[in-house]
């Protein structure tokens, strides 16, 4: 097991603020399987509202990932973009 490894909590939130800004796109993308995996249809990311940097990358990251059939953000303020996940019938 890779000891730099971190367990996320699969929920339908997860708050990014723990996490180095390096990390974000792999945790973004990881958390995303996950939750997908495990049946959720809609989940949000918390980024913060700042100058709007990690909100960019989180939305980078949603642009291209296949299980993303759409995402907005979750209020006026854009901390947080809410995710919705592709889902078989």
């Amino acid at each position: 097991m890779d000891d730099d490894a971190v367990e996320i909590p699969i929920e339908d939130v997860l708050d990014l603020h723990p996490f180095r800004p390096n990390e974000i796109r792999d945790v973004v993308a990881e958390y995303l399987r996950e939750a997908h995996a495990r049946g959720f249809r809609e989940v949000r990311l918390i980024h913060g509202r700042g100058i709007g940097v990690q909100r960019a990358n989180v939305q980078a990251v949603l642009s291209a990932h296949e299980l993303v059939l759409s995402y907005y953000d979750a209020d006026a303020h854009r901390g947080a973009t809410v995710v919705v996940l592709r889902h078989e019938a």
